[in-house]
């Protein structure tokens, strides 16, 4: 079974204080160099979960993603963190965290300055209406330009239905998706549905941690279930919001 790659943090190096959830800089024992997603930040474990799910997704659908590992971070590393915030942030986060590779140079991508095209273009914005990711607008695109190719970052914010399911879940008939405010909207193509196979999603789901699933009580092969069930609906539903995608996109020609 494929599993996610695992490094242990031995040096906590920065903050990147951009976004509320305050990743930082850390280097591990492979020497790499990893923006860590804390466990223990606002949105908790449940952050995590949408940035596994959602940039291995995408992955395997062709997008640009830096390698996703998972971060053992031991608390002690806090001891030698002059603030106060971040002290208090590492010293919650013990155990398994998400780490995103390092693009050093790396720069936000603009698509008034750099034209992406509009194939992908067309295929992000489905992708981000697929996955509910709410958080890919002009102001914050969480998009990256690195050796001249775009690199998707910052899911955290998708499959936002999860945040407040109960045991008698089940997927709605639709949900709350904004085209208009995509980053990617002016600029993209004919908008068509790509192919995710139900295997895919069942291959992306057992890299998921149980104990990030687990984390609000909910048993972890119950948690992929309703990530399967969401999934399938979302797709069987696709039809209809990918012809309001394509009348948001024909309103702006």
């Amino acid at each position: 079974m494929e599993q996610l790659r695992t490094v242990a943090a031995t040096r906590y190096v920065t903050p990147l204080r951009e976004g509320g959830s305050l990743p930082g800089l850390v280097e591990a024992d492979d020497l790499g160099m990893y923006v860590l997603k804390f466990r223990g930040a606002g949105q908790g474990p449940k952050a995590l979960v949408a940035e596994a799910i959602v940039g291995e997704l995408a992955r395997r659908l062709g997008f640009r993603v830096p390698d996703i590992v998972l971060v053992d971070l031991d608390p002690t590393l806090a001891k030698n963190e002059p603030d106060q915030e971040v002290q208090e942030l590492l010293a919650k986060s013990g155990g398994v965290n998400l780490g995103l590779d390092y693009l050093p140079g790396a720069f936000d991508f603009n698509p008034v300055v750099r034209d992406p095209g509009p194939e992908l273009a067309s295929r992000l914005l489905w992708l981000d209406a697929l996955v509910l990711n709410v958080d890919r607008s002009w102001r914050n695109p969480n998009l990256l330009l690195w050796h001249r190719d775009v690199w998707l970052i910052d899911h955290g914010a998708a499959l936002y239905f999860h945040h407040g399911w109960s045991p008698t879940w089940k997927p709605a008939a639709t949900y709350r998706f904004t085209a208009e405010d995509h980053v990617m909207l002016p600029a993209a193509g004919p908008i068509t549905p790509l192919d995710v196979p139900a295997d895919m999603i069942t291959e992306v789901l057992t890299l998921v941690p149980d104990s990030w699933l687990a984390a609000d009580g909910t048993p972890p092969t119950e948690a992929r279930d309703r990530y399967t069930r969401y999934f399938a609906a979302r797709l069987a539903n696709a039809p209809q919001w990918t012809e309001a995608l394509e009348a948001a996109r024909a309103a702006r020609v």
